[in-house]
Order: structure tokens, then sequence, then C-alpha cells
């Protein structure tokens, strides 16, 4: 008798304490925006020659320029807050290779709506990248040179 007593009393307390859908705070909702990125990184990339050289060579990736490819793409969607902005269209990145074969600096182009942000992202991701590159040579020396990485941006925003 004590325990159906229990149970009863038990049933009674979650009713009264149930909370109808009708009364429930809606400011504690949270609406999600994800946006989904596609790249596309072309190939080859674009080496700029360095003025009055005769024996030019270019600098070159470790794997070659597929395994940089697939790096870097691996790194952009780790590390690119593509929450942030919307990307669609071409761009350019050049990349400057010292003469240790260090990236030294990426800029972007071209220069679009609140693309700063991006570019910065870019920045922090191509530096992510640990490996070095083979300095590129003019004449046995190895010198500064600059990289063109050509890529595709789509994004589809979705709500979640």
């Amino acid at each position: 008798m004590k325990t159906l007593v229990l149970f009863i009393g038990l049933i009674a307390a979650n009713f009264a304490m149930a909370q109808d859908l009708e009364d429930r705070d809606e400011s504690f909702i949270v609406e999600n925006n994800k946006n989904l990125l596609k790249i596309d990184i072309k190939e080859p990339f674009l080496q700029v020659a360095v003025k009055g050289c005769n024996d030019f060579r270019a600098a070159s990736f470790e794997g070659g320029a597929a395994a940089y490819k697939e790096i870097l793409r691996k790194y952009m969607y780790t590390y690119l807050n593509s929450d942030f902005y919307t990307l669609t269209g071409d761009f350019t990145f050049t990349l400057t290779i010292d003469a240790m074969g260090k990236v030294v600096d990426v800029t972007g182009e071209p220069k679009v709506l609140n693309s700063e942000v991006f570019f910065d992202d870019m920045q922090y991701v191509v530096r992510r990248i640990k490996k070095d590159w083979k300095p590129a040579k003019c004449n046995d020396q190895p010198v500064k040179s600059e990289m063109k990485l050509k890529m595709s941006f789509s994004s589809l925003s979705a709500d979640m």
C-alpha cells in the first residue's frame, strides 16, 4: 500500500512540475547558420621568375605541387573560419618564399567586401604548414621568389 501511495505521489508531482510547451522561454532557442565551403585549387602553380636571371629554377615543395595542394586544402578546411564570410568566385594568392624556403608573406586578390578577414585567415593557414619549400635558384644561388596559386571557392549557407 505504501508503494502504491509513493508511486501515485511521484506521478502527481511530475505532472505538477511539468512545463507546458507554450510556457517555455523562447530566448534560449539558438539558430545556427553553417557555411559549407567547396575549394578547388588549380594546378599548375605559377612561378614568377627573377629578372636578369639566366639559369632560373623554380621553388619546389617536397612531394610536388599535388602534395602541397592536398596539405593546403586540408588545412583550409580545418582553419578557415567560414562562418564569418561567404566565399564565391576565383581568388589568386601570391606566396612569397624567401631564400631559406620559408613562406614569409601571403597576399590575395581580388579585394572584395570584407575580404581582409579571409586573407588574414589564409595567411594563418599557410603559416601553419610546417614543411619548407626548396627555394628558387638563380645561377645556383637561392633567391626569394613568388608562387601564384589560383583557387575557386563556392559557399552554400544553410540554417541548422
